[in-house]
Order: structure tokens, then sequence, then C-alpha cells
């Protein structure tokens, strides 16, 4: 051999070079994971620029900077290490200096006054609501997460959503064999309540919680979570048939236990009643007020939530539309009741996920809506996603009788 080299194998070999250095930086990694990080960069971006509300904007600067940090560990395909630092950005740095600086939502503040007030009256509601922040529109139970605030005062560790936060997280820690917590939390929808509100996460991490115990046929258990959830909001309140509806179908499978529906139901039931009567009692025309008519938009403050969804576009530019969109709201309750009959879920992610379509036409639909509603559907459909499939199991059979 005179040591020239083959131009095609030379040719070959440094095509088969390039592409191994491509698969290195390609093939293994998550080329749309990381395209997903940079949308959510540019999002909290232009929240930071365009919000009027001050915590918003922070957490937009600090979010942006976090999903812009996943970018790279994305592309390497390392996804935990992506999700770690979307996560500090979108929710470990803005959180504590919110916190630290006092900053938060509307919602914080009224959680806080309703304790106070359930403390002081016997009632979370103010009787003469005149401005928004004097209404407080989540039912009885919610108050508890601004009993630290009430019983010790106001300091870094009696913030209302450190405890919402916390009841997310654990909730659905219980609620997950391997809870996708880190990835959830980096999210845009559930790290922004988390840093600067968040009553809607417990509602949401206890429906999943309760969608959980029944799939694992503890109806008592599953009953009792449930009814926590919809005595802090009524949001929580479509969960309630879905879940007897599961275990009714695990029933007929041979997956649940006899009686386990209605045992299910009468927890449910009386949990809810236990939080809820009381203070409705208490002084039912503020509860009317407060928690009906004020989130109908019948009162004379009217609330913030307006999002441009079909409901709310109804109910300001058409004639009569607000009794259009709740027409359609109803009509989508109805559907959702005759696919359950129809065909009931037979595990607890099918469930889950059948309870996010719902919800999704829900907000959709409301008069008055926010995108941070969303936050239902979005984290019963991941936590549906990520548990492993099962299927209902089978009766036991009858012992055969050995012939000789």
């Amino acid at each position: 051999m005179d040591g020239t080299a083959d131009p095609a194998a030379a040719a070959a070999t440094g095509a088969t070079v390039r592409r191994g250095a491509g698969a290195e930086w390609f093939g293994r990694g998550d080329l749309p994971g990381a395209c997903a990080w940079a949308g959510c960069a540019v999002a909290a971006l232009l929240l930071a620029l365009c919000s009027g509300l001050a915590p918003h904007r922070i957490w937009g600067a600090s979010a942006a900077a976090g999903y812009a940090g996943a970018v790279w560990p994305a592309l390497r395909g390392n996804r935990r290490a992506a999700s770690a630092v979307a996560a500090v950005g979108a929710v470990g740095l803005p959180l504590p200096l919110l916190v630290f600086m006092g900053r938060a939502q509307l919602e914080v503040q009224v959680v806080a006054h309703s304790a106070h007030s359930l403390l002081a009256t016997g009632s979370p509601y103010a009787p003469d609501p005149a401005t928004v922040a004097d209404f407080d529109p989540y039912l009885p139970a919610m108050a508890v997460f601004g009993m630290p605030h009430a019983l010790f005062g106001e300091g870094p560790l009696t913030d209302p959503r450190l405890w919402t936060g916390a009841a997310f997280l654990g909730a659905l820690a219980l609620a997950a064999r391997r809870p996708p917590l880190l990835a959830l939390a980096a999210l845009p929808l559930v790290a922004l309540p988390l840093a600067v509100g968040g009553v809607d996460l417990p509602v949401a991490g206890l429906t999943c919680l309760g969608l959980s115990l029944a799939g694992r046929d503890r109806p008592v258990a599953a009953g009792l979570v449930t009814g926590l959830a919809a005595a802090l909001k009524w949001t929580a309140w479509p969960a309630l048939p879905v879940v007897v509806v599961l275990l009714m179908s695990m029933r007929r499978d041979g997956a649940a236990g006899r009686g386990a529906p209605w045992r299910c139901a009468l927890a449910a039931g009386l949990t809810t009643a236990v939080l809820v009567l009381p203070a409705a009692l208490r002084d039912p025309s503020a509860f009317v007020t407060h928690v009906v008519r004020y989130p109908l938009g019948l009162t004379g403050a009217v609330s913030p939530a307006a999002t441009p969804f079909p409901g709310h576009l109804l109910a300001a530019g058409l004639p009569g539309g607000r009794t259009v969109a709740l027409v359609l709201l109803l009509c989508c309750a109805l559907a959702l009741a005759g696919s359950l009959l129809v065909r009931p879920p037979a595990t607890a992610p099918a469930a889950a996920l059948r309870l996010a379509l719902g919800l999704s036409l829900a907000v959709v639909l409301m008069p008055a809506t926010r995108f941070g509603y969303l936050v239902y559907p979005l984290v019963l459909a991941v936590w549906a996603v990520t548990q492993p499939s099962s299927t209902p199991r089978p009766s036991p059979a009858p012992p055969r009788c050995r012939t000789r």
C-alpha cells in the first residue's frame, strides 16, 4: 500500500463523523423541549414588559431568565437539569423575593382577610362589600390558608401563598407514584400562581389526590379529599360526580369494593357540608353575594377576571350574551354528564382526562374567567399522562373442583 487515501473512503468516514457529531448534539438532545423552554422565555419576557401588575413583571423577568437558561441543558438531553433551572428561575427566585417585598396578587390579601373575619365573626364574608378587595368569591375552607396570618400576624412564613403552594405540592406527591413535581412546577401556568397567588393550586392538587385514592379503591378517603377540595372552591364540584362514576365503573369490573360509590359520595357530601354550611348559615345574604352574585357579575363591583375567551366575549359584546354563555356552559355540563353515563372511565387517569376536558370547556365558556383557570385541566392532564397505565382487576375466578 502506498498510503494514498481513497477519496471515497475518506468521504464516507467524514460523513460518519459528521453524523456522529450531529447525533451527539441533536439525536440525544431534546430539541422540542428546548424550543418549548425558549417559547416560555419569550412569553415570560412579554409578561414582564406588558403587564400592569408589579408581581407579574417581577415574575416575568426572573422566569424569562430561568427558561432561557433551561434551553442549553435541554439541547444536551438533560431534561431533569432543564426542569430544575426553569423551576429555580420561575419559582425558586421570584417566590421568596415577592414574599419579602410583600407583593402578591389580590387573592392573597383576600384569603388573609377572610381568615381574620372568620375568627372575629364566624363568617369569612364581609356583610357590606363595596370594592373588589372586599369580595371573597371562595368557599369558607379557603380561609384556612390565611390562618397563620390571622393567628401570628404578617411575616414571611405566614404568607397564604406559601401554604397554598405547600398543599398543592403535598397533594400531588401523595397522588402519584412518580410525581412530576419539578417539571410541573416549572410550567408557566403553575409557576406564576405559585409565586404570586395560587388559590387554584390546592384545589387542583386535591382533585388529583381524590381521583388517585378512588383508583386505589379507597372510597372514604377519596370522598374526604374531594369534599375538602369542593369546600375550597366551586371549581372542584365537577370532580364529585366523576369520582363517584369512576368507582361505579371499577365496581362493575371487580376493581372496587361493594358499596364504594355510595360511601365515597356520603363522605364527600358530609365533608363539604360540615366545612361550608356553618359559615353560609351564619350570614346567608353575604354568602350569596360573595360566592354567587359576585362571580356572575351581578354586583356593583365587577370581577377583574376578564380574559377574552368566548364566554367573556359573548357576555360583553352581545345583548343577553351572559345568558347565552351560561346556557352554553350548562350544555357542556350536560354533555360531560352524558359521556360519564355512556362511557364511564375505568381508571383514575382516564377519569382525570375526562374531567380535564370538561373543565377546559367550562373555562372557555364562563362569562368571567381568566387564563389562570387553565391550571386545572393542565395539572389533571399532566398527572394523568405521567401515571402508569393500569387496568381494573378482574374478579377472582371461583375455585375449580379437581376430579380424579
